[in-house]
């Protein structure tokens, strides 16, 4: 396999994270979303991924992207371990954590999106993850255990720490979100989630590593 990626992207930590759980070795191709205008523009990656945003996985003679629907695809041919419950309910909360961070809240708060904001970036990406947060925070008072639904890593985990250290770079006060901020301490001192971190990336810059 080989991942298209950029180390800072929230939404390929989340396939680092999945491939890292699920022991999948991968080839890394750093596409930078800052230099050169932004490598993802450019002719030879639009047409590997025609929307020009990573990540971009090739992986069993098929190109995906887009990373829940990668995560399902790794889920569906690799299943062990899982990263969805076996109980239709307990899926159903997973996919419904997984969708509201990776709809409701990255998307409004990404990259392209603040490009267009300008001045006042800062402040709409901290109301941004704010509002998604109180929400979310509300949700996993009635579903967590250790992680985000029970007590078994799920798809809901891999969305929410990269989420949360998205938060974190743009110093949103955590105080209101206890839930949040315990469930990620514990998913953090998980092996999977030390590699796959932005700190640790083969693009990583000499200054932001760990």
């Amino acid at each position: 396999p080989i991942l298209y990626s950029y180390f800072r992207s929230s939404c390929s930590w989340r396939v680092r994270i999945a491939l890292a759980l699920k022991g999948i070795s991968y080839d890394l191709v750093p596409v930078n979303l800052v230099k050169d205008g932004g490598q993802q523009f450019s002719a030879e990656f639009k047409a590997l991924n025609p929307m020009q945003q990573v990540p971009a996985l090739k992986i069993d003679g098929i190109t995906l992207s887009q990373s829940l629907a990668i995560i399902h695809y790794l889920e569906e041919t690799r299943p062990n371990p899982r990263l969805l419950p076996q109980d239709p309910k307990k899926r159903a909360q997973v996919r419904m954590i997984a969708d509201h961070i990776a709809s409701g809240i990255q998307p409004l708060q990404n990259l392209g999106v603040l490009k267009q904001i300008g001045e006042r970036k800062t402040e709409w990406a901290q109301n941004c993850i704010a509002s998604g947060f109180q929400a979310l925070e509300q949700i996993l008072q009635h579903t967590a255990g250790r992680y985000c639904v029970g007590d078994e890593v799920s798809m809901a985990d891999l969305c929410l720490v990269p989420q949360v250290a998205n938060a974190e770079r743009f110093k949103v006060d955590m105080g209101p979100y206890p839930t949040i901020t315990r469930i990620n301490k514990a998913l953090l001192e998980l092996e999977a989630f030390k590699v796959s971190h932005p700190s640790r990336q083969p693009d990583t810059p000499a200054e932001l590593r760990a």
